[in-house]
């Protein structure tokens, strides 16, 4: 896509040339946020900063315009800047912020009764906060209390958070140990493996909390029967089943919510991501009333957050909803879905067995590489063509593309061009050099 050097003025009151404005930028990064990000984004391709976005398309202050095939690891489903979402902010903006928390809040209530209505089963009752993670210490909170248990079953390659609760339950060992001592009592087991779940839970579990795909993971849609199988031996033992939703909720995988495709209801479900329509943070922890009333029955101040159920985040939540019904983006998103998916197979049939496999749902799709650096040098060659892509935190060897549900047939196809391109550039790079190490 396109690019040029030009004067920057952003709304912090910065104003320089292009390249000017970009260093000081990323030097600030170096001195007051994070060096050891600032280093992996400049070799990776993303040295640039993001100053405009508008639907699928993001614009840097070097005046480059990128596809957005990552969507904000699933933030963007309804676009960048969506008219309806940030209208709707505008307008609670204009009257009332943040609440007082002192009287009740209309946005809050009126979203709240709308996920009681979308969510699958007898999910009813919802705890706002702000992230996913702050979701899912939320849901683990209340299966202890409602259970009166303390174990869980999570999965191996799963990806929950990084708070301590959350990071708990995170299968990946990387990211758990340098924070040890967890919280305890978590047992982990093969995803999609009904054998070893069932073996796992038992009478003392709290819950299960599984991904309906793993997204970190590797892009793992559940296998057919695992959910309900899941369901199942939660109900044998007692325990609750938490569906971790927060990247597949709202559309992302051609169907509302990733339970829908097997039509399994859990007992807690997380929202977050997307429900913000990519304009506020907002996270959601939907439950059954049995276990609301069993966790605030006797006391409604069990948890809280300060920011939760904001005015702000739920009039764009509440706006988000009502896109996603109205630009049918649930259906839309299966249908460019089997786009993508048709075209990244047929690029894994021309690259032999460099690429492993192409998997997922909806617009959440996996690419699986046989080698990392192949993987690393495609998502460079991706953004090089004005494409952007990622790998999955669990696994480097798979890129994922996870854009916007509002993407059209002709974006698809120009990201699908510059895959192919990236791909096949990589691998010829990579057996190159092996030719010339031999």
């Amino acid at each position: 896509m396109s690019s040029s050097t030009t004067e920057t003025t952003s709304p912090q009151g910065f104003s320089l040339e292009g390249e000017a404005y970009v260093e000081a930028i990323i030097e600030r990064y170096r001195q007051y946020v994070n060096p050891g990000l600032a280093r992996l984004m400049q070799f990776g391709g993303f040295g640039d900063v993001e100053v405009s976005a508008e639907g699928c398309v993001l614009t840097t202050a070097t005046g480059a315009q990128y596809l957005d095939f990552l969507g904000g690891y699933g933030v963007f489903s309804v676009g960048h800047r969506h008219p309806k979402v940030v209208e709707a902010v505008h307008r609670q903006l204009d009257r009332l912020p943040l609440s007082a928390r002192t009287f009740f809040c209309e946005a809050q209530a009126l979203l709240a009764e709308r996920l009681a209505q979308l969510t699958p089963g007898a999910l009813q009752f919802t705890f706002f906060s702000n992230s996913g993670t702050e979701a899912v210490e939320a849901a683990l909170k209340m299966a202890r209390v409602a259970t009166g248990r303390t174990q869980f079953v999570s999965t191996e390659g799963s990806y929950h958070g990084k708070s301590m609760g959350s990071l708990s339950v995170t299968g990946r060992e990387k990211y758990r140990k340098p924070f040890e001592p967890l919280v305890p009592g978590v047992t982990f087991v093969p995803y999609n493996d009904v054998e070893a779940l069932a073996e796992a839970v038992s009478s003392q579990t709290a819950a299960v909390i599984l991904e309906a795909i793993q997204g970190e993971g590797g892009i793992i849609p559940a296998k057919p029967g695992y959910l309900t199988a899941a369901r199942e031996i939660c109900d044998r033992h007692g325990a609750l089943l938490i569906v971790d939703e927060v990247q597949t909720g709202l559309g992302r995988t051609g169907a509302l919510f990733g339970v829908d495709h097997e039509g399994v209801c859990p007992d807690i479900m997380t929202l977050a991501k997307a429900l913000g329509g990519g304009v506020m943070p907002i996270g959601a922890t939907i439950a059954t009333a049995p276990i609301w009333e069993r966790i605030f029955g006797e006391n409604p101040l069990l948890h809280t957050s300060t920011f939760g159920g904001n005015p702000l985040a739920c009039a764009a939540g509440l706006a988000t909803l009502e896109v996603i019904q109205e630009e049918k983006l649930v259906q839309r998103a299966a249908e460019r879905g089997e786009q993508l998916l048709a075209g990244l197979r047929a690029v894994q049939q021309e690259a032999g067995g460099a690429i492993v496999e192409v998997r997922g749902r909806g617009l959440m799709i996996g690419v699986e590489f046989a080698v990392k650096d192949v993987a690393e040098l495609t998502i460079n060659g991706m953004a090089r063509r004005g494409v952007i892509a990622a790998y999955t935190l669990n696994n480097p060897k798979v890129i994922r593309l996870e854009p916007p549900l509002i993407v059209t047939a002709d974006q698809v196809d120009t990201a699908l061009r510059a895959f192919r391109e990236a791909a096949l550039e990589a691998i010829s790079l990579l057996e190159g050099l092996e030719e010339s190490v031999e």
